[in-house]
């Protein structure tokens, strides 16, 4: 890495920060802007053709002339030329004109381009670091784990050291503290696997010593399916993209019939020759003794027949926009579909959370009158086993609802064309106070009162 980016150690990174971080640097949108830069570099070209175009050249020539014997020659053999030529396009079947128009739209889409591959970076951030959240949730559930049938362990040790149990609870206890222990390295590996994935969205070193800082918390998400398909509708850049295509396949067929047409051209010829470098004319004739010729020309060129090429270029460039329309129109669905789908996520994932807190509470008295009873000697090891497995998994259910709501929201807004760095909601209408950035919040507003969009003409 260069020293200039270097990554001061132990730096600490919450969401907004990772998310910045990776738009800065990741090669991604790198590759993203550029592409923005040749397009308008393209524009400009296409601008440069309404101008007119200055060439010259500069020649030397020898030519072996026939000659009557015992005569003095009467034309030089040598020839120098030097020449320009200007020539401005006076009607070009709109051409010109088109591909100018084109190479605009081009930097349109390029530039809607880059705000999709940022928004399509930031989700895939914001995932990431949602999941690390997650996972380092479910080390520390992990670790509880642990530390409890550890400490069962210790107890059906005792009672079986006194005769109280049989040997068949250590050994049940000894078999689910290892299955504890390999569920907490697993978790453990998924936190470093998380840690190097977003090292490597945010372009860093995979060893750099970072700390990510963050919490996992539900609010409730009320905003209207009305109004997010209106800001979908309004903003997202890949029905953008497909816009563009529409109006780009358009200017391609009106340059591809353009040449069906007759063009127009003026031209303006100086040039000047002699024998000797000095371009002078010619010593031996005085008739071509002349400094300098000027020639300028109209004309006009028309191709007339030729079997249907251009004709059928035309007419497939007009099938090719009907396929653009199509697509556009497809992706207009998906795009509804998208919103609808994520929007639906909240819901089910919000539903999950509330289950799963219940089925928490209800798994610790669970857990807390097994152990109770199994200490009381009127309980099994294995009723402590199964009310601790069950725990474990609603600890689990419970951290992964909170995650997948977390996610669901992240997905909405990048499905609305929203760039939404810390998920913070106070942007949008009815929206609460905003919440500290290393909180996952959304909305608390109430359903928004909007007519649901009609579909854009393609």
């Amino acid at each position: 890495m260069p020293e200039d980016n270097a990554t001061p150690s132990g730096a600490a990174y919450d969401l907004p920060k990772t998310v910045i971080t990776a738009l800065e640097r990741n090669p991604r949108l790198q590759a993203a802007k550029a592409y923005l830069s040749a397009a308008k570099q393209g524009r400009y070209s296409k601008t440069s053709a309404f101008m007119p175009k200055l060439s010259g050249s500069y020649t030397y020539s020898y030519t072996d002339w026939p000659r009557v014997k015992g005569e003095a020659p009467t034309q030089s053999n040598t020839e120098y030329t030097l020449a320009f030529s200007v020539k401005q396009n006076l009607f070009t079947g709109w051409k010109v004109l088109n591909e100018y128009r084109k190479a605009k739209l081009q930097v349109e889409q390029a530039e809607t381009n880059y705000i999709n591959e940022e928004l399509s970076l930031l989700l895939t951030v914001q995932e990431n670091f949602l999941n690390l959240l997650g996972a380092q949730e479910n080390v520390r559930s992990a670790k509880d784990s642990v530390a409890r049938l550890r400490s069962q362990l210790q107890v059906t040790q005792a009672f079986y050291d006194v005769g109280l149990k049989p040997r068949l609870d250590v050994l049940q206890a000894e078999v689910d503290l290892g299955s504890a222990e390999d569920t907490l390295l697993q978790a453990q590996n998924t936190v470093d696997t998380q840690r190097a994935r977003l090292a490597t969205l945010m372009d860093l070193e995979l060893n750099d010593p970072l700390v990510y800082t963050g919490e996992l918390r539900y609010l409730p998400f009320n905003l209207s399916l009305e109004a997010c398909l209106t800001e979908a509708y309004r903003n997202r850049p890949d029905l953008q993209i497909y816009q563009r295509a529409i109006e780009i396949g358009r200017k391609d067929s009106h340059i591809a019939g353009s040449v069906m047409l007759p063009q127009v051209a003026a031209t303006l010829d100086w040039y000047q020759s002699g024998s000797h470098p000095d371009m002078r004319g010619d010593t031996l004739q005085a008739s071509l003794n002349k400094y300098d010729t000027y020639v300028f020309t109209i004309g006009v060129n028309w191709e007339i027949f030729d079997f249907g090429e251009n004709y059928f270029n035309w007419r497939q460039a007009q099938e090719l926009v009907k396929q653009f329309e199509a697509d556009y129109a497809n992706q207009f669905l998906e795009a509804t579909f998208d919103v609808k789908s994520r929007h639906l996520s909240i819901a089910e994932t919000a539903k999950r959370i509330k289950v799963a807190r219940q089925s928490l509470a209800a798994a610790k008295e669970s857990y807390r009158m097994a152990v109770a009873r199994y200490q009381a000697q009127v309980g099994t090891s294995t009723e402590v086993l199964d009310a601790q497995s069950r725990l474990s998994n609603a600890e689990a259910q419970a951290t992964q609802a909170v995650v997948d709501n977390q996610v669901a929201v992240a997905n909405l807004y990048v499905s609305m064309g929203r760039k939404n760095i810390t998920l913070d909601v106070s942007d949008l209408p009815g929206a609460p106070v905003p919440m500290p950035k290393t909180t996952v919040s959304t909305p608390v507003s109430g359903k928004q009162p909007a007519k649901k969009p009609a579909k854009p003409a393609s």
